[in-house]
């Protein structure tokens, strides 16, 4: 796949992020950082224009698709404009109509789309249906009282904690590696369960709705991680014509990949301070202490690959459902 190409996948992938015309201000801000950092990526494509291109509306549906002639490629936009979609959870009547322009401009018959999107929405169901209290890791709730035994048990409960971001971030960041692009969109709802986790570790009980609240009040956007984890793919040569590819090809060009892993081990940390402060901490406060965070958390993910990528070559479909449904 050549850079003009790529381009035009990652086109229509940003075409699926705005299809819904609902995209708030710290959505877009996100994704335009995502886009400056996959431009600087060796081999990078030029995302930042890319980005420019669509918001301005320079680029149309059409133009992308006109340098996609492998039916491979044009299968493999059509999958990750879906996971885009279906990102926020099931896509709205804009988003449909979307895919159903883009289909017939990707001249894939009916039965194929249907196959392609088949998974991403089996995994948007269950991330639907799944409440975010499924497989979290028990963890005793901190006393608000401070005693030496209370100290002690906060003590024993903050190693917990930090066992199980690790455990998330490992998880995360082997979904990442898996060639298949629908498998991302595990990532999310397995960042609500930590987080939830974490609250109520301290005594407070979430939904998933102020869940996602504190996830973007943090400056981590939903439909932006897609992206960049669909660009970094990309990129990084993990995906290529074959959209039935397996794991057994991670560990040629995986090294710089995984960046949930970063990015899950950041926001399980910026949880913990958050939810044991009190919940005090403005937004501003809260942004910064996630970017303060990620980068030593870049740092933690090369030490960690080898274990990620372990855990990538043992995931499979099912597997990866199941996690979504917290089994």
């Amino acid at each position: 796949m050549d850079a003009r190409e790529q381009q035009s996948i990652l086109t229509i992938a940003l075409l699926a992020a705005f299809a819904d015309g609902e995209k708030a201000d710290h959505e877009r801000e996100a994704i335009r950082r995502m886009a400056e950092s996959l431009g600087h990526e060796p081999g990078g494509t030029g995302l930042a224009g890319i980005y420019q291109d669509v918001l301005l509306k320079r680029v149309t549906m059409a133009d992308a698709a006109s340098h996609l002639k492998d039916l491979g490629q044009r299968q493999l936009a059509y999958e990750m404009a879906v996971c885009v979609c279906d990102a926020d959870g099931r896509q709205n009547a804009a988003e449909a109509s979307f895919l159903a322009q883009l289909r017939q401009t990707l001249a894939l018959d009916p039965g194929q789309a249907s196959e392609l999107g088949r998974q991403p929405d089996a995994v948007a169901d269950a991330v639907s249906a799944s409440s975010p209290a499924q497989a979290v890791v028990p963890v005793a709730a901190v006393s608000a009282v401070s005693t030496p035994d209370t100290s002690s048990a906060r003590a024993a409960v903050d190693a917990e904690l930090d066992k199980s971001i690790l455990n998330h971030a490992l998880l995360t960041g082997a979904l990442e590696l898996l060639p298949q692009s629908w498998a991302s969109m595990a990532i999310i709802p397995l960042q609500i369960k930590m987080v939830y986790g974490i609250g109520k570790a301290h005594g407070v009980e979430l939904d998933q709705g102020h869940i996602r609240e504190f996830i973007a009040a943090a400056g981590v956007g939903i439909t932006s991680q897609y992206l960049e984890q669909f660009g970094r793919k990309l990129i990084g040569g993990l995906l290529g014509k074959s959209l039935g590819r397996t794991a057994g090809g991670i560990g040629r060009a995986a090294t710089g990949m995984a960046m949930s892993f970063a990015t899950t081990y950041a926001l399980g940390q910026v949880a913990k301070r958050y939810y044991a402060g009190g919940r005090v901490m403005s937004t501003e406060v809260l942004r910064q202490s996630f970017q303060e965070l990620l980068g030593p958390a870049r740092q933690m993910q090369e030490r960690y690959l080898p274990q990620m990528q372990q855990q990538a070559a043992g995931l499979d479909a099912a597997k990866v459902m199941d996690l979504v449904r917290g089994r």
